[in-house]
């Protein structure tokens, strides 16, 4: 698949196929994501691959936690809500979804479950639970450079046929995921993907966010009109 096919057809899934991932292409696609740049070469990501009876334990424990009024627990700095243009665009994307969906703006019911498959990991059949180094908690270039890893990540598993949606929902209940996963002090979790085969009849994967054009924003200095 050409790069610009990958980029332009790549789209977040939500709806997967019970069809499970050989772990041959998982190490495939994870090959292609380590090439991702990074400061200096530093390489601050540990990738954590859960499937099977390991990740019904997390989706168990996410989904008993939320129920029960436990209160979110992230190991990263949690942030404000979004405001102005970011609201509206975070809005936007919901709408689409929901309006996909039919799911109406009253129906309490199948709202909360939406927001409960985010913390099931929308039942996909693998979860990847990405981390970076503790000694670099407070180092923002080693989040950027995580987020790098985890497009190429979602990029290179579209290439293989695959869906995914990097998933914050996923990690609400750390501990849960920290436990199960057996991840090591050393390091701490920034987010999941979750990966699968795409449910072609699930209709929120048709939705296709919209994108700003690129005079929106971009500024070109020096250059000839």
């Amino acid at each position: 698949m050409l790069l610009d096919q990958a980029m332009n057809q790549r789209r977040s899934i939500r709806g997967f196929q019970k069809k499970p991932v050989p772990k041959d292409v998982l190490e495939d696609v994870i090959a292609l994501a380590n090439r991702a740049p990074s400061s200096m070469n530093t390489q601050p990501w540990h990738l954590h691959v859960l499937t099977g009876e390991p990740l019904e334990r997390v989706r168990e424990g996410n989904t008993e936690r939320m129920l029960g009024g436990v209160p979110p627990s992230r190991e990263i700095e949690d942030y404000a809500g979004y405001e102005g243009e970011h609201r509206k665009r975070q809005i936007e994307i919901a709408v689409q979804l929901f309006e996909a969906m039919g799911i109406e703006r009253h129906d309490a019911e199948r709202r909360q479950d939406w927001v409960m498959r985010g913390f099931r990991q929308f039942d996909a059949p693998v979860s990847v639970v990405v981390c970076y180094d503790r000694t670099l908690l407070a180092n923002t270039i080693a989040h950027f450079d995580t987020g790098a890893m985890t497009f190429g990540l979602v990029l290179a598993a579209w290439s293989r046929g695959l869906g995914a949606v990097i998933n914050g929902q996923g990690i609400m209940q750390s501990p849960v995921v920290r436990e199960v996963a057996n991840i090591p002090e050393d390091q701490v979790i920034l987010t999941c993907v979750a990966l699968g085969y795409p449910d072609e009849d699930f209709v929120a994967n048709s939705v296709v966010s919209r994108r700003r054009p690129v005079e929106n924003i971009t500024q070109f200095v020096g250059f000839d009109d």
